[in-house]
């Protein structure tokens, strides 16, 4: 068999359908894997993965270097959700998962007070869950909060719920946290939360893409308060206290490669043909689309599944259907640059107990988050070593994009220094940058994805597939391209 670059892009044979996958980061290789998994059902059916790039897995990516396993992206991925822990299973690489270190099941947060003491850090409140207090005398005895803003977080249960017209019911995060939680609340705690996880602009992030569970809190219970009490009674809020959350998130022994790795091998398998071509044009065509490739050869297709980022497949779907492609092109991205530090166990004065840390945007700092990886799962550094990995960028620190790597690697180095206690010069270096890779869910992104899907259905044998949609974590991407196949199959 050929090398998958030069496999022959014949035009679809008639003997059966011919479905293809445009991208082969996470929600491509879902997609391609549910069309397997299909095929295996429904008789002969032809399926062919195209990558513009050179290799598979999009921003996942694991590096081994001299004993020190890296992510150059995502490093876990929260198993409460099915779409990722079924198609592990699925895979047959359960027997593979690692769970965060029962130990560092927390994080921190950094402090600065505005008094002359030094700056330390914190750990978030326990039962503290991104917007809720769920445990309010952990909140009453934090030292991350003054005593006026740990009040008016305690005084949140009486705030009345906001009532709003039905076509207004999206609020920025920012909004919603300071109307609920107090100013105070929200910058020391919210906003160094939410940067941890999205990189987003709080006063452009909608509440009902990103974070719909809370407002059905306000709405149903009245109170984020009571709502997460509730939420932690059925769940076991002894163990939610202790951390149980963190102990959700798993990855695998050798890293997230090894998802990407266990996909390929599926493909490859079931035959699906993988070519390294990029796609220059789609259109309809008698029986399904024809995609004319880089280098001129067309390639017809009974269904099409589109896993490129908006901007790119706003680019495609431009001549076919303009309405659609303006809406994907309106989805905003931002960038940002991790960089990867091993040190010697003695250099960190810190004991790193914790999953990892965020840093406020009100400190003044550039550093947004680091994850202790070392303390998260094992086999992460060589013996005697830690290894720690620092977020810098995101919407609202875009110029890191255009910083020279020795100046970001400095400002990274220089935070945590001071931060975690760190003397002299780290014995592994390495910065991965991801411009544009983030997509934005600003106000209003819901009803801009309703949108789209009402474009997307009216394409026959089309679907839509990434993190720009309807979830930006591992799960719900792979949910993403399984729908996005079924839409393929079924809408033709």
């Amino acid at each position: 068999m050929p090398p998958p670059s030069q496999l022959p892009m014949a035009p679809h044979s008639p003997d059966g359908p011919h479905f293809v996958v445009i991208g082969g980061g996470l929600a491509g290789l879902a997609a391609a894997e549910w069309l397997a998994a299909e095929q295996e059902s429904r008789g002969h059916r032809r399926i062919t993965l195209l990558e513009a790039g050179s290799r598979l897995g999009g921003v996942i990516e694991t590096i081994r270097q001299d004993g020190w396993l890296i992510e150059r992206s995502a490093d876990s991925f929260l198993a409460a959700r099915p779409e990722g822990i079924e198609l592990v299973r699925r895979l047959g690489l359960e027997g593979e998962l690692v769970g965060v270190a029962p130990a560092v099941r927390r994080a921190l947060v950094w402090s600065e007070p505005r008094r002359a003491a030094a700056g330390r850090l914190v750990p978030v409140p326990a039962g503290f869950r991104l917007l809720a207090p769920g445990k309010l005398s952990s909140v009453l005895a934090s030292p991350l909060l003054s005593w006026p803003a740990r009040l008016r977080v305690a005084a949140e249960r009486f705030v009345p719920p906001r009532l709003a017209p039905e076509a207004e019911h999206d609020e920025s995060l920012e909004s919603f946290a300071v109307r609920r939680l107090g100013r105070t609340a929200f910058d020391q705690l919210v906003q160094p939360l939410v940067s941890g996880i999205w990189t987003a602009d709080p006063a452009r992030l909608s509440m009902a893409a990103a974070c719909p569970e809370f407002l059905a809190m306000e709405r149903e219970q009245g109170s984020l308060t009571r709502g997460e009490r509730l939420r932690l009674r059925a769940a076991g809020a002894a163990a939610e206290a202790r951390g149980a959350r963190y102990g959700q998130f798993v990855s695998f022994q050798n890293g997230m490669q090894t998802l990407i790795d266990g996909i390929s091998r599926r493909l490859a398998d079931s035959g699906v043909e993988i070519a390294y071509r990029q796609v220059t044009s789609l259109r309809p065509a008698a029986g399904g689309w024809r995609l004319e490739l880089a280098d001129g050869s067309p390639l017809d297709a009974t269904g099409v599944v589109v896993a490129v980022p908006p901007r790119a497949a706003s680019r495609l779907l431009e001549p076919v259907a303009p309405a659609l492609a303006a809406d994907l092109g309106g989805i905003e991205t931002a960038g940002a640059a991790i960089v990867s530090l091993g040190f010697a166990r003695e250099q960190v004065g810190h004991p790193l107990a914790a999953a990892g840390m965020v840093v406020p945007r009100a400190s003044g700092r550039r550093l947004l988050a680091a994850s202790f990886s070392s303390s998260k799962f094992a086999g992460r550094a060589p013996t005697g070593s830690v290894l720690i990995r620092g977020f810098i960028g995101g919407a609202l620190d875009p110029g890191v994009a255009s910083l020279p790597d020795q100046e970001v690697i400095a400002l990274v180095l220089s935070d945590l220094s001071e931060m975690l206690g760190i003397r002299g010069r780290p014995t592994l270096v390495r910065i991965d940058r991801w411009h544009d890779a983030m997509p934005q869910y600003h106000v209003g992104h819901c009803d801009r994805i309703a949108r789209i899907q009402h474009a997307e259905a009216a394409l026959p044998g089309f679907g839509l597939a990434g993190g720009a949609y309807t979830g930006v974590g591992i799960p719900q991407v792979i949910g993403s391209g399984q729908r996005a196949a079924a839409l393929a199959v079924t809408h033709r």
